[in-house]
């Protein structure tokens, strides 16, 4: 299972110091947890031979500009994503990203897809090294708070119509929320929402169809002021991610809940 200090410095990786600002280690705990004896088995070389294993992460370079997390989870499908990190320079996305993956293995399964198109631009893809991609979070943390030490809110790297067209949105009552931590439950979200007293039943943790969770969510507010009024939380953190939220519907909600039954 993955924690902190599993990694040291070697050929690939190093040490994994201090808490880095938008990967909990229980992410890391939860897909090595849910390999069980596959990532048991994958890690036991590395033990043997007495070296740690490499820090799993590779970096992408040409993707589009209107890039989603979601669309890195398309590209590297069948992949355990722990974490996608957009770099931005000067509050614009760069068109690269750091991927962590949820073992050292599979990064050799993502340079694969090098090469490969996402819509009409192909992906390069590179091995990456655990310093590299900690120096890039520091880099975002520090632009996204502006030096001024508050809490982080990245840039989303997409055009001002895209703010425009949430404004504009339709209320039904229903948000939907993208970039939850993997380990986030419902009680998570709840307390994100903790002043529109929401109960259980109104939060739909969205899975796959392997049930893990895929960083998406659906709440149910009691009326469509209110899921207005929780509009004020898009782009807030919960724990250590940033969340965004959008105007949704019940037809969606279903759809979402639909596709993993």
């Amino acid at each position: 299972m993955f924690s902190r200090g599993k990694y040291a410095d070697s050929g690939n990786g190093r040490e994994m110091g201090s808490k880095r600002q938008r990967l909990p280690d229980s992410n890391l705990s939860y897909y090595g947890a849910s390999m069980g004896s596959s990532y048991a088995y994958n890690t036991s070389s590395y033990a043997y031979m007495s070296q740690p294993p490499p820090f799993p992460v590779v970096r992408l370079r040409g993707l589009p500009f209107d890039c989603l997390e979601s669309d890195v989870a398309d590209f590297l499908h069948g992949l355990d994503i722990v974490d996608v990190l957009f770099v931005h320079k000067g509050g614009r996305f760069s068109g690269e990203a750091f991927c962590v993956l949820g073992y050292p293995l599979q990064v050799d399964l993502a340079l694969q897809r090098n090469r490969q198109n996402m819509g009409r631009r192909y992906v390069e893809v590179f091995r990456s090294k655990r310093h590299e991609y900690y120096q890039a979070v520091a880099a975002e943390v520090s632009e996204m708070s502006g030096g001024s030490g508050g809490s982080p809110r990245r840039s989303v790297p997409r055009a001002r119509s895209y703010d425009d067209g949430k404004d504009a949105a339709e209320h039904t009552g229903v948000l939907r929320l993208r970039g939850l931590p993997y380990s986030a439950g419902k009680d998570d979200v709840l307390d994100f929402f903790k002043d529109f007293g929401l109960s259980e039943d109104s939060v739909h943790i969205v899975v796959n169809s392997e049930g893990r969770p895929t960083g998406e969510a659906f709440v149910e507010f009691a009326n469509a002021a209110d899921s207005k009024a929780a509009m004020v939380k898009d782009r807030m953190t919960l724990g250590s991610r940033y969340i965004e939220l959008f105007p949704s519907s019940a037809e969606e909600l279903d759809e979402a809940v639909s596709r993993v039954r």
